[in-house]
């Protein structure tokens, strides 16, 4: 049994491409918990998702032997859409190491990781890192770490994962600094279920920190806050690869495996303790994460509605901020609501069930969650803009609103304060972090920073502007449901909620995209925006036109104009009985629309 005393559990925490992934590469070669030959770039990102896109999306956990001691390392995502996977992995851990990229200095999400590190009273470990870099300036960043941390100059780290420089002194601040877990041997089991993920052999696998007592291969465990009793058939911990064990205590983090086969009957947060001598109470676990941006996802092929239900229930298994219910569309068939953190969650998610159940699927216009209050004194949360009531039956709409830290350079406030004000920011205070950049503080309804929000600041800032968001409340809205009718019949799939002033010109916008992309008939095709009955946009695709007068060789005209009037009449009759294929690409183009 390891010592407590010699254990550290650590994680690292950063803005996006601020080198985490890199870093714990050069930790994990440099102990030699891998060696050269299996070493390859970001170890940690298992998915070929996350090594294509060069993110991380998933915690993960390693164990590494360091002079006697063991650190435990959890690895953690950096964009905005993955905070609550940060707050995961921060909840298993006593202390931190925060990166700064020596070449941007603090970025927006630095801060916010920050303050979740701090919410917890977890020990920081500020360190400079990409110092090796051309374009580096690790003074400068010296002096905003000191004016955002108050710590002291000796407290900083500089170091770069690239050439391994600083490696050791980040591991000795790493053993002095942080404090061994704080629980007792003697005390009945608490384990906290950090992550999970479903295993075809093994059945649901618990990813665990132990904050008290020990558990046992074979001992028999009980689920606090669901309720279930398992045997623990295989514990183990990650060495980067799984190793099994015969036993875990305090402050180590692993994995157990109990032959569980029902995706709910485990939840992350949830407490693990003995069946035979239980602990009094649960550990804290989790402010379950709710969920922001909702879509439909279809399957192409109507068959494959059973598999991705299964596909959808092995996803949350491994993301619980993921959510989806089953819904029906009159233009799509059957399919799922489902429910993300961000825009990037989703796009992650439906490219995770493409690649790793092999389905082709559809999704829909992404849409915030509203709340409707109707005539009799009813709320409603309204995920799907098809199901707004009459007009005449709503007292009021309201949505949610954030609040954005958006961290650029002096040079472009101009623009940023625009594009806020273009998408109804309601702005709340500026201030200048140095002469170079500043920080801009706005509230700004969600639903107007989810299509391109995040693009577009990184385009008007040449990549150095960076933004973060909390939600803070519902305020009530002159908000309108926007239908897009094709021939007449409205598509549900393409209906959003829009702000009432917008709506014309989100209205002309779209039938004109959509103009682009359905392709032509034999028949007219007819692109209306409406909101109710009243049309505020119109385009028309032209048919396609066949030479039915081509076999005429002069001759009387009467001969060809009876040939074109038969044309005539064999097109009205084809409008009224064809249907109008709309291509994937007919949704995708309302995100597009600027």
């Amino acid at each position: 049994m390891i010592d407590p005393k010699l254990i550290r559990n650590f994680s690292i925490v950063a803005h996006i491409d601020h080198g985490k992934s890199t870093l714990a590469d050069r930790i994990l070669l440099y102990t030699g918990a891998i060696n050269q030959r299996e070493f390859r770039e970001q170890i940690l990102d298992d998915m070929d998702i996350e090594r294509e896109r060069g993110i991380t999306i998933k915690a993960r956990a390693v164990r590494i032997k360091h002079k006697g001691y063991i650190l435990n390392l959890i690895d953690t995502p950096g964009h905005v859409d993955f905070t609550y996977e940060v707050s995961k992995s921060l909840a298993a851990c006593e202390g931190v190491l925060l990166l700064v990229d020596a070449g941007q200095g603090i970025q927006a999400q630095t801060v916010s990781n920050l303050y979740l590190a701090m919410e917890r009273n977890l020990v920081i470990i500020p360190v400079i890192t990409k110092i090796d870099l051309p374009a580096a300036y690790p003074e400068k960043v010296k002096e905003e770490i000191i004016n955002l941390l108050g710590v002291s100059e000796d407290e900083i780290i500089y170091c770069s994962a690239k050439t391994g420089q600083g490696t050791e002194e980040i591991l000795k601040a790493l053993v002095d600094r942080i404090p061994p877990p704080a629980g007792k041997l003697e005390k009945p089991l608490k384990a906290l279920i950090i992550d999970s993920k479903y295993d075809t052999y093994k059945g649901v696998i618990a990813y665990i920190r132990v904050f008290d007592g020990v558990l046992k291969k074979g001992d028999s465990i009980f689920m606090m806050q669901v309720g279930g009793h398992f045997i623990a058939e295989e514990i183990g911990t990650f060495n980067p690869h799984d190793e099994e064990v015969p036993q875990m205590a305090v402050g180590e983090v692993g994995y157990v495996a109990a032959n569980v086969k029902l995706v709910s009957d485990i939840k992350i947060g949830d407490t693990i303790t003995l069946t035979q001598n239980p602990a009094s109470e649960a550990l804290e676990g989790y402010h379950e994460a709710k969920p922001m941006v909702f879509c439909g996802l279809y399957p192409l092929n109507p068959s494959d509605f059973v598999p991705l239900r299964v596909a959808l229930g092995k996803l949350q298994l491994n993301d619980s901020s993921f959510v989806f219910e089953p819904e029906t569309s009159e233009s799509l068939g059957n399919g799922f609501r489902c429910g993300f953190l961000g825009l990037l969650h989703m796009e992650i998610a439906k490219e995770r069930l493409e690649r790793e159940f092999n389905l082709e699927l559809l999704i829909t216009a992404p849409n915030v969650v509203y709340r409707v209050y109707t005539t009799k004194g009813e709320m409603t949360l309204l995920e799907n803009p098809t199901k707004l009531p009459p007009v005449t039956m709503i007292d009021r709409i309201e949505e949610p609103y954030i609040k954005a830290n958006l961290m650029i350079p002096s040079s472009c406030v101009g623009a940023v304060m625009q594009l806020c004000q273009d998408r109804r920011g309601i702005y709340k205070s500026t201030e200048y972090i140095e002469t170079t950049r500043a920080i801009l503080v706005y509230e700004i309804p969600f639903a107007e920073i989810v299509m391109d929000f995040h693009d577009k600041i990184k385009s008007m800032t040449a990549g150095y502007g960076s933004f973060n968001y909390d939600f803070i409340a519902y305020k009530r809205g002159k908000l309108v449901r926007l239908d897009i009718l094709v021939n007449g019949e409205p598509v549900d799939a393409l209906s959003t909620i829009v702000c009432q002033e917008k709506a014309h010109h989100k209205g002309k916008n779209l039938a004109e995209k959509l103009k682009e992309v359905i392709h032509r008939q034999m028949f007219e095709i007819s692109i209306q925006a409406a909101v109710g009955s009243k049309i505020i946009a119109r385009e028309s695709i032209s048919a396609m036109k066949k030479d039915v007068t081509s076999k005429c060789y002069g001759g009387d005209i009467s001969r060809k104009r009876k040939l074109l009037e038969k044309q005539k009449e064999g097109k009205k009759r084809m409008k009224r009985i064809g249907t109008v294929e709309l291509p994937q690409e007919a949704f995708i183009a309302i995100l597009r629309v600027d």
